[in-house]
């Protein structure tokens, strides 16, 4: 229920922002789902996520969520899902582009347990899930 209660980050316009992916699964390692998520540049908060297949579907919930707040930039790996979703004008993919959100990914891995990849610790639920990103994230 304290999940519930959390309110999602105000999105403030003309803000870079990082785009990454991190796999992981739920229940049994056949289910394997993905965890796209944003974080704000200069606060290195996150900003959106979203839990999906790999697909154009799971990546456009977070890249639409950061177009509606006219990004200044958007930074992203070199996942050529991208190219499609962004436009030009806002996308780019240096060298140390995504340092922060990789670094973020190496954070998760090492504080929640059911993002490791060779763990015996998973999630049973995608809702539960859910709830320990948005206490993770948000608070």
């Amino acid at each position: 229920m304290i999940a519930q209660k959390i309110k999602r980050p105000i999105l403030i316009y003309g803000k870079r922002y990082e785009i990454d992916e991190m796999r992981f699964y739920i229940h049994k390692k056949k289910n394997l789902q993905w965890l796209v998520y944003a974080l704000e540049r200069e606060t290195k908060k996150v900003v959106g996520f979203s839990f999906g297949k790999r697909t154009n579907k799971t990546l456009n919930t977070v890249v639409k969520t950061l177009l509606n707040a006219k990004p200044e930039r958007i930074y992203t790996d070199k996942l050529a899902n991208y190219k499609f979703l962004i436009p030009k004008n806002f996308h780019f993919t240096r060298k140390y582009g995504t340092n922060h959100i990789e670094r973020k990914n190496l954070t998760i891995k090492i504080s929640l347990k059911r993002f490791q990849r060779k763990t015996i610790c998973f999630s049973r639920s995608i809702t539960i899930t859910t709830a320990i990103l948005k206490i993770y994230f948000w608070t």
